[in-house]
């Protein structure tokens, strides 16, 4: 079956990015604060330098972590049909955006402060919306003691969505404290340990720090997600000009070799773990200063990042997607929304973003509604087709004959549903751009789904558990926190 896909990289590129990647590895190795880990990538076979605090990574051990690495894995929903199953045929399962400091209101259009019930209300609207396979954290919680502040946005979520959860990157400053907590969250709603080892019910975003760092509490909580079978989402935000070099094979090289870094560490702690290669790698705005995710360079960095994935064989979140405008609608130019929207087309798996605005500093309602159909539009380019014999339908061609149509014959009426994506009237709306006048109906939609939609509820002494759960943590803050 033939499925559009956007490649940058030739065979002897990819072949070269590997091996810089590996060369990376061993002579400069990564940054890596934490002396618990750094020891057990020593018993493994790393070089490392307690002082610098720098652990360089052979060949050998990058290969027996790809070798150990899951290829296909499920990430489970409450609702079992709502699970992800990893690789993605076509295109990729979406989720909302992460983690936005503030959210507009979509009564008021102010700027506020995100409530847990701002955040259940978001979860509630992407469970709605049949374009978002999984949740993601969309705001940052005010209303909660912040070192609770991530495994209260996990426990909402599970509350107000069937679908599978993005647990939010909390841990990176919290650390293996904050792990647990969110572990027995998962476990209680997966019905077990085993169980979360089995499908997990969320996965954890483990992010390093470019160039070629990690901080002390991710990575050790990444190591406690590891071992409970919580899949690691291992995002290189590498920014080419500012946290790696600016030309587009020292971003891609840089990107991969944080991936490589963390794939090892993964494997080391748990043999075997799901884990998941990730990059939202792209050129820094040299006007300024900021991450430019509307380059033109972003898709194509985005697509190496998937080659490199593919090669691996590893599950890839390799794709952004959203319109992100500084205020709710399209106001991006075309040429804008494409380098966006091109990113999904690399052969990624997962993408993230809807919902967010100026650059996820916040979001609204109406743009997850907003994105939600400009994606379900957009992915139609990424549909199987077969390409074959019987597809080419020649027998056809015979009894048509020269010069005559096709229109009306009996192959197009049984066929043309199939090969032909008819746009919903909608899209005249919701796919303008240079414009806010969408949100006047994606307003309405909003009060509509939110009215009429119902999630199934947890089972009472689920739910009681765990708001206990979370109630002891209130009182115990991790040793980061205090």
């Amino acid at each position: 079956m033939a499925v559009a896909r956007l490649k940058f990289l030739d065979k002897d590129e990819e072949e070269l990015v590997h091996n810089l990647s590996l060369k990376n590895l061993n002579e400069n190795g990564v940054k890596i604060p934490s002396q618990s880990v750094l020891k057990m990538l020593e018993n493994a076979g790393a070089k490392v330098d307690y002082k610098t605090e720098i652990a360089k990574i052979p060949e050998e051990m990058v290969n027996e972590a790809l070798k150990k690495a899951p290829k296909e894995f499920v990430i489970g929903a409450r609702d079992p049909k709502k699970d992800i199953r990893l690789p993605a045929e076509t295109y990729p399962y979406v989720s909302l955006g992460g983690v936005t400091a503030w959210i507009e209101d979509y009564k008021t259009k102010k700027h506020l402060d995100a409530t847990r019930k701002d955040l259940a209300a978001i979860a509630k609207l992407g469970d709605a919306l049949d374009p978002v396979d999984a949740i993601w954290p969309l705001v940052t919680v005010r209303d909660v003691p912040p070192h609770t502040g991530f495994a209260y946005e996990l426990w909402t979520c599970f509350q107000n969505s069937v679908k599978p959860i993005h647990g939010s990157a909390g841990s990176g400053t919290l650390g293996v404290e904050d792990a647990r907590v969110q572990i027995k969250l998962g476990a209680l709603v997966a019905g077990g340990m085993e169980q979360l080892k089995k499908k997990p019910t969320f996965t954890v975003l483990s992010c390093t720090i470019a160039p070629l760092s990690f901080e002390k509490g991710a990575v050790e909580a990444q190591c406690e997600y590891a071992r409970a079978g919580v899949p690691i989402i291992s995002m290189s935000m590498s920014l080419g000009g500012s946290t790696c070099p600016v030309t587009l094979a020292g971003t891609i090289v840089n990107a991969n070799t944080e991936n490589l870094a963390s794939l090892v560490v993964t494997q080391t702690a748990a043999p075997g773990a799901p884990h998941i290669y990730s990059s939202e790698s792209t050129l820094v705005d040299m006007r300024t200063g900021f991450i430019n995710y509307r380059g033109v360079e972003t898709p194509l960095i985005y697509a190496a990042c998937g080659q490199m994935a593919a090669r691996y064989k590893l599950p890839k979140m390799t794709g952004i997607l959203g319109i992100d405008g500084k205020t709710t609608g399209v106001p991006t130019p075309l040429g804008e929304c494409i380098a966006y929207l091109l990113t999904t087309l690399n052969g990624t798996d997962l993408c993230s973003g809807i919902g967010g605005l100026d650059s996820d500093a916040g979001c609204s309602l109406e743009q997850m509604v907003i994105d939600a159909y400009i994606w379900e539009d957009f992915r139609m380019y990424m549909r199987k087709f077969e390409i074959s014999e019987r597809a080419a339908a020649l027998d056809v061609v015979r009894e048509v004959g020269h010069g005559n149509t096709f229109f009306t014959h009996p192959h197009t009426i049984k066929n043309f549903k199939s090969q032909v994506y008819i746009r919903k009237e909608e899209m005249k709306i919701y796919g303008a751009t240079m414009t806010t006048k969408m949100r006047v109906q994606a307003h309405k939609e909003v009060e509509r789904l939110l009215k009429e939609h119902v999630v199934e509820p947890l089972d009472k002494d689920i739910l009681k558990e765990g708001n206990q759960i979370l109630k002891d943590y209130e009182k115990h803050p991790p040793v980061f926190a205090r």
